[in-house]
């Protein structure tokens, strides 16, 4: 699988990796471990990667890593898109979501972006493909994903920052993007 270190702000690692024949959990794991491995100074051999165990009915489980059998307090979120995949790291109290879509969507993502985006001009692409990450992005870090309707959710108007009115959190977003993929990191303040 190729995989690319990708430009991120102070704390958070970000990698980019793609290959059809690798299956997405496989993907996700082998970046979460390369980035791992990195920030410990250990071998890639030495990390583990598994999903943790689901808490409730409906829990939506994170990856968990762990080196010589003791838990890394580290935060690992991913994200899929056909055959590509981001994995960000950072500390373990850092808000962090992720968006990924490829620059040339098809006309049914076309469809649901502009049936939710409000934008005045939905057929400037760019735009949409900007904002529309960005609102999933923060969806992601705040947490509750799919649960908040993507207009509820509030941007900047330089696309820099966003939240969603019912939490106090605010998220600055980075735009990642790389090689014909958008990618926006939305990340947030360490709890206190």
């Amino acid at each position: 699988m190729q995989s690319v270190l990708l430009d991120t702000p102070t704390g958070i690692t970000a990698r980019l990796g793609w290959d059809p024949k690798v299956a997405e959990h496989d993907r996700k794991r082998a970046l979460a471990k390369e980035i791992i491995a990195e920030r410990l100074g250990v071998e890639t051999r030495d990390v583990r990667v598994e999903r943790e165990a689901p808490r409730t009915f409906g829990f939506h489980t994170q990856l968990i890593a762990e080196v010589a059998g003791q838990d890394v307090p580290l935060k690992i979120r991913n994200v899929n898109f056909r055959a590509a995949t981001v994995v960000a790291v950072a500390d373990h109290e850092m808000p962090l979501g992720l968006d990924l879509r490829d620059a040339h969507p098809d006309d049914a993502e076309l469809h649901i972006m502009k049936r939710h985006s409000h934008l005045p001009d939905e057929n400037d692409l760019g735009r949409l493909l900007a904002h529309w990450t960005r609102v999933q992005a923060v969806r992601d870090a705040d947490g509750r994903g799919a649960r908040v309707a993507a207009d509820h959710v509030r941007l900047d108007s330089p696309l820099t920052r966003g939240w969603i009115p019912d939490r106090h959190a605010q998220y600055q977003l980075a735009d990642l993007s790389r090689d014909g993929w958008i990618i926006t990191l939305a990340y947030g303040k360490p709890a206190s």
